[in-house]
């Protein structure tokens, strides 16, 4: 059988043998910060070096919790590199590591593991929005389904959100448009579900309990069915009452796949997965002024009674790999998404200081629906060869979809359906009543095609090249079904980068990348009449960096630092504030480092950390002046871009203090972040704690008792200047695990 790295699943292995030389000890010596809680280090008469032992205890595990440098990934290429290999910044989370630590949405397990990523998700962007690097939201962070890329409609994504399904979440931190697409200049998020298993089985349960109300049911199964045929399924299904007023929550998650094997070198695979989500109806609480919360008003929920949120996500795939030989591996994959929302509440609050209400302004009663159908196939072919007697590797694909979008809301029928006017505490909430008609409000078809060309080649046995370069072919149908008003831009794009990595000896990687990428200034599905003028938005980043990995992988880290600029914003009309057009640049540079260490004596410690300079370079829009009834230009060059933290961190530590008994603990930190492009109100700093006690009485069962926010921290993670959402407060679970 081939050995080829399956590309398309991620789930391949390159595993490196350890290098215990004095040079690579001597590679680490930037952390020598870390030597007080290293084993001692001796050298004998001969000059030779020699380490205490290091014991490890613990399940072994396909992934480690730390950065898995030397683990195959396609999140930094298509040829399959591990993370050493690629000259960029890629993590790579395994699935039973989050389940383990007790995050059970994607947005806890990409922000608490992956370097530099803070969640900004709402019920408008569907949850699943986030800040990396400087850049914010679905269109510059992009999200991506086993490899699938999930388009944004109107701002909106909202799958993957359970963890259960996940095997691994690979991410790629900087643009990644030459991989993707248009968009993702922030970075791109790919979760990668369980598989079938062919050579072994695995059959899990899980039961959860925990405060306000939650619990949570979930099952997996995966083997050979015979010497051909694989399969794996799981699901997974979850309610609660929810920390505020009214804020019961339920959903459902699942995944499936069959796999058959025809011969050795064919492989065939056909999956379904979705999720049937209805989180809480939360829109956040209004501030008392300027950026003054009122901790009485944060456990209220001004929303209607009868609101609803509602999504439904369904994906179909069917995949192909073929590896005739060690030089050749094709794969090719079709795939059906589609994507029903619906969205029926009164969304937006503000103080009154004159009345001292809380007032729900009549636009803000908001109906709408998204109908989001997605079609595609992609494939590609890997040659591995020599080029001038130098090992090469190339990868050459090309991606067609047509995508099409429907947006219907109730507009012009909009109207408050009960109390536009509220108490901050003590309220009947009313209910939304009889406004909910809807209309269609536009519709838009996308086609596209992509053509992709990755290359490494291996110019000695320590210095490699790494390119990329995409095409990329979008023609837009955008048609407004109530005023007749029409669109067709297409926006191509070219991105590329070029990289180079040098390993002067084993596991020890220097590397540096220039790349070029291209962001939509609104999502494709979305871009109106007025928009369809705008030319993508340009973006640029230097990168360079040092990653490591000692002592059988015990002991991993990387460091990195950027800059990344990105041109032709899209801003507010100088001359009119109520007509956008596209200006100036911004631009970040920053420092992202990560670590991941066994101790020994059962002790382990993961932790990364982010500092960033993000700013407007050259920005100017129109800000109404009320007391003018005019349009002013203000400047914001030199402020830092709204919902981005300049600073970030994550540890976790991880403590095996007797035979199946196991302690940890997380710290996440978000550095404070400004509300708007004009700095003037900004969401504090905060730091979360979460804390777990694990204990194993049998060797299929686990039991776990976890507390998340265990200072009982108030924090708003989300929002502009008069309305923020917050986090939950100090919540607890019990969890049994079973394996059999």
């Amino acid at each position: 059988m081939s050995t080829f790295p399956s590309l398309t699943s991620g789930a391949a292995f390159r595993r490196a043998s350890p290098s215990r030389t004095l040079s690579s000890a001597l590679g680490g010596a930037s952390l020598l910060v870390l030597s007080a809680a290293l084993p001692a280090v001796a050298e004998d008469a001969e000059g030779v070096v020699a380490l205490d032992e290091i014991k490890v205890s613990g399940e072994a595990r396909g992934l480690a919790p730390g950065p898995n440098l030397t683990v195959s990934t396609g999140a930094g290429s298509r040829l399959g590199l591990t993370p050493l290999e690629t000259p960029a910044s890629v993590d790579v989370v395994s699935g039973d590591v989050v389940r383990d630590r007790g995050q059970s949405s994607i947005a806890e397990a990409v922000t608490q593991n992956a370097a530099g990523f803070s969640f900004i998700g709402t019920p408008g962007n569907g949850f699943g929005a986030y800040s990396s690097r400087g850049f914010t939201g679905v269109n510059s962070v992009t999200t991506l389904y086993d490899g699938v890329r999930l388009y944004p409609g109107n701002g909106t994504v909202t799958f993957p959100f359970d963890t259960w399904t996940a095997d691994r979440i690979e991410v790629l931190r900087g643009p990644a448009s030459v991989l993707y697409g248009e968009g993702a200049i922030g970075g791109a998020i790919n979760v990668i579900p369980k598989k079938p298993l062919t050579d072994a089985r695995r059959n899990e349960a899980r039961a959860v309990v925990g405060t306000d109300g939650q619990v949570g049911l979930a099952a997996g199964s995966a083997g050979p069915i015979n010497e051909r045929f694989a399969y794996s399924f799981d699901v997974a299904a979850s309610r609660g009452d929810g920390w505020m007023d009214r804020g019961d929550y339920k959903n459902l998650a699942f995944s499936g796949a069959l796999n058959w094997r025809p011969t050795d070198e064919l492989s065939v695979t056909l999956s379904h997965d979705g999720g049937h989500n209805q989180p809480s109806r939360y829109f956040g609480t209004p501030l008392k002024g300027a950026g003054k919360v009122e901790k009485d008003w944060i456990g209220e929920n001004y929303n209607v009674r009868d609101g609803v949120i509602r999504f439904n996500d369904n994906i179909t795939q069917l995949k192909a790999e073929w590896t005739p030989n060690e030089t050749v591996a094709l794969r090719a994959v079709g795939y059906y998404v589609t994507s029903n929302r619906l969205w029926r509440n009164a969304e937006g609050y503000a103080w009154n200081p004159a009345t001292g209400l809380i007032d729900r302004a009549d636009g803000d009663w908001i109906a709408i629906k998204h109908e989001h159908e997605q079609i595609g196939a992609r494939a590609d072919a890997t040659l591995r060869s020599e080029l001038f007697g130098m090992a090469n590797e190339a990868t050459i694909g090309f991606d067609v979809n047509r995508f099409r979008f429907s947006r219907l809301n109730n507009s012009p029928y909009a109207g408050p359906g009960g109390d536009t006017s509220l108490p901050p505490t003590g309220f009947d909430p009313g209910e939304y009543g009889s406004t909910s008609r809807y209309d269609r409000e536009y519709r838009a078809t996308t086609t596209q095609y992509s053509l992709s060309f990755d290359d490494r080649l291996k110019l000695t046995d320590q210095l490699s090249l790494v390119a990329g370069l995409r095409y990329d072919h979008p023609e837009i149908d955008y048609r407004n079904l109530r005023t007749g008003a029409k669109a067709n831009p297409t926006l191509d794009s070219i991105s590329w980068r070029v990289g180079a990595v040098y390993e002067p000896v084993k596991n020890l990687a220097f590397y540096a990348q220039y790349s070029e990428a291209a962001d939509p200034v609104n999502s494709l599905l979305s871009l109106t009449p007025a928009q369809s003028d705008f030319k993508l938005s340009k973006g640029r980043q230097v990168e360079a960096g040092v990653k490591q990995s000692l002592w059988d992988e015990r002991f991993e880290w990387t460091l990195s630092a950027f800059y990344i600029e990105k041109k032709d914003l899209l801003a507010r009309n100088p001359n009119d504030a109520t007509v956008t057009q596209q200006v100036g640049q911004q631009s970040s540079r920053g420092v992202e480092a990560s670590i991941g260490m066994e101790l020994g004596h059962g002790w382990r410690i993961d932790a990364n950390g982010t500092i960033l300079d993000a700013r407007y370079d050259d920005f100017i829009e129109g800000v109404f002046n009320p007391v003018t009834q005019k349009t002013d230009p203000v400047s914001r060059k030199g402020n830092t871009p709204n919902a981005v933290p300049e600073k970030l961190a994550n540890v976790w530590a991880t403590w095996r203090f007797a035979e199946n008994w196991k302690a940890q603990a997380g710290l996440q930190y978000v550095g404070k972040t400004y509300t708007s492009a004009s700095n003037d109100y900004k969401r504090p700093a905060y730091a979360l704690v979460n804390a777990g006690l694990q204990w194993k009485p049998t060797g299929y069962a686990t039991l776990d008792v976890r507390v998340k926010n265990l200072t009982d921290k108030t924090y708003a993670y989300a929002g502009g200047d008069s309305q923020w959402y917050f986090g939950a407060p100090r919540t607890a679970e019990l969890a049994l695990h079973l394996r059999f």
